[in-house]
């Protein structure tokens, strides 16, 4: 199916083609997006962030579409790209509560390699690019085993800290950006966000089956046991994999500062960029950072700078000798 993306004063020709892929006993929906033009077109794996979210990084109560939007600037860049839905999300099988993290690197393991197996793909030109879990599984691709030969990796969001770190420098931010009046009642009541948080931490790393009922809702534990371990750092240092993280000044999910731990770690050539007002949504917003603008702020596109540095960065380094 072709797809008109309008980029600047020209639309852009973008055909989509909708597929499944096999990752173990599961077949996964997703959509490979590619430029016009014969190929083989160097190409990219698209990671949603963390949540039910299908192959464009929509919720069905918040629609996020940085995948898509990111799949068409590649587009427009002569890069072709493939994003799909998590398990049981979409048209994917499997049931996403009982998902855990090490499931998900898996899954993208398995859309990489479909990826590659592609006649209008060039093997030899392949990138992955993550946003929020995605950066962590990204993170994973590019650190473990076996090597992937990938040309390189996109961090959007990443982080260098341990799942659990991150969990509670998430929690600082969070609690620090509520509204006066909310924090005065929380002290009235005295509830503290943060020995909260510890506590829930501690029940989940307790719990031994997939799916646990906390708070009156069902929550994915798997996952959360896996992420709460989850150590980026070892992956960082084994991986020679040229690297760009990009991490919004206004992001409360992930540490800004872990950028500087990324260059520090990264065995190969590394860029990091901090973007001013951008938040974890990748959208801007010159107001103190909150997440009750979420849902103002997916009103608007991808900021269309960071997908410009994205596809700036990828053409860049298919221009380079080798």
């Amino acid at each position: 199916m072709a797809t008109m993306k309008e980029t600047g004063t020209e639309p852009t020709p973008v055909a989509e083609e909708r597929v499944t892929f096999r990752s173990g006993d599961l077949a996964l929906g997703g959509t490979l997006a590619s430029p016009a033009g014969p190929g083989p077109h160097p190409a990219a794996l698209i990671i949603t962030g963390s949540g039910e979210l299908d192959r464009d990084a929509d919720h069905r109560r918040m629609p996020i579409g940085v995948s898509r939007d990111l799949a068409h600037a590649l587009a427009g860049a002569g890069v072709a790209s493939f994003r799909y839905d998590k398990r049981g999300v979409g048209e994917s099988q499997g049931v996403f509560l009982a998902a855990g993290l090490h499931d998900n690197i898996d899954d993208a393991r398995a859309a990489l390699a479909w990826l590659r197996s592609r006649t209008d793909v060039d093997p030899q030109a392949m990138f992955v690019i993550g946003h929020s879990e995605g950066a962590c599984i990204a993170t994973a691709l590019m650190g473990g085993e076996p090597a992937l030969g990938l040309a390189g990796v996109v961090l959007l969001s990443g982080i260098a800290k341990t799942g659990e770190e991150t969990l509670r420098w998430q929690a600082r931010q969070i609690a620090a950006s509520l509204p006066r009046p909310v924090r005065m009642l929380l002290r009235l009541f005295r509830l503290d966000l943060l020995k909260k948080q510890a506590r829930t931490i501690a029940r989940i790393e307790a719990t031994t089956t997939d799916v646990v009922r906390m708070q009156g809702r069902k929550i994915n534990a798997r996952w959360h046991r896996e992420f709460i371990a989850f150590d980026p750092v070892p992956l960082l240092r084994a991986s020679h994999v040229p690297l760009l993280a990009l991490t919004g000044e206004k992001d409360l999910q992930t540490d800004p500062a872990d950028l500087d731990e990324i260059a520090a770690l990264a065995a190969g050539p590394v860029r990091t960029i901090r973007v001013p007002d951008l938040t974890h949504l990748l959208r801007r917003d010159p107001a103190a950072p909150s997440l009750t603008a979420y849902k103002k702020l997916v009103r608007k596109p991808t900021d269309p700078e960071v997908l410009t540095i994205v596809t700036d960065w990828i053409t860049g380094r298919l221009r380079l000798p080798g």
